[in-house]
């Protein structure tokens, strides 16, 4: 085994890829590379980067693949990638994830996890979740009335992100068809894909990932 492990999670917006990730970081000792937490934290900071990608974001569109292709070098080439990665909304297209063989070489991509949610779970997870806008924490509507809308861990305001709302919704979850499905054959044809149930609960898609990941070898 090389001394990376890169692995790439892949699933609908909302299907849990981020809380799975988090998860996996402590058990792997790797970063969570998140092109989305990436862009959004350009878009807070106020840098060119941001003012030019905010629109999109709010839109529910998708970036350059140039543009996410840099971010992802860039963040790649920092200390505590050298051990691998937990790669998050990257690839999202089959220039990307060329991209991104290139950019691993030898090390290449180990496993590829498909958080797989029905279209109409995902899009009551999305519509109902609520984002702290200092530190990110997700809350749910149910938890709103009992915060009173402030952040339990930062006291920052949490709000309904515009990428969140229902048409924005609906154009992210098209696109995905459109653009990110296919990725699905590219790394089955590689015998790298392996489908998860995310219908169930946090705790058991963890364990499941976490089977698979043994069962590969890879830790």
């Amino acid at each position: 085994m090389s001394a990376r492990l890169n692995l790439v999670v892949l699933g609908k917006q909302g299907a849990g890829k981020g809380t799975q990730c988090k998860r996996l970081v402590d058990d792997y000792a790797i970063p969570q590379i998140s092109t989305g937490d990436i862009l959004r934290a350009a878009v807070k900071a106020g840098s060119p980067l941001g003012k030019e990608v905010s629109g999109v974001l709010e839109s529910g569109g998708l970036v350059s693949d140039e543009l996410v292709n840099k971010l992802v070098l860039d963040r790649m080439n920092q200390d505590d990638a050298k051990r691998g990665a937990l790669f998050d909304g990257f690839p999202r297209t089959l220039n990307q994830a060329e991209a991104l063989d290139a950019l691993l070489g030898d090390d290449g991509v180990k496993l590829v996890l498909n958080l797989d949610v029905s279209t109409d779970l995902v899009t009551e997870r999305l519509s109902s979740r609520r984002v702290c806008q200092e530190c990110g924490t997700i809350y749910r509507d149910s938890d709103i009335e009992a915060i009173s809308g402030t952040c339990e861990k930062c006291g920052g305001d949490v709000i309904q992100r515009a990428d969140d709302q229902p048409e924005a919704i609906r154009k992210r979850l098209d696109l995905y068809e459109r653009d990110t499905a296919p990725l699905l054959a590219f790394y089955e044809k590689r015998g790298l894909l392996v489908t998860v149930n995310g219908d169930q609960t946090p705790e058991q898609v963890t364990t499941a990932i976490r089977q698979v990941v043994s069962e590969r070898g890879l830790a």
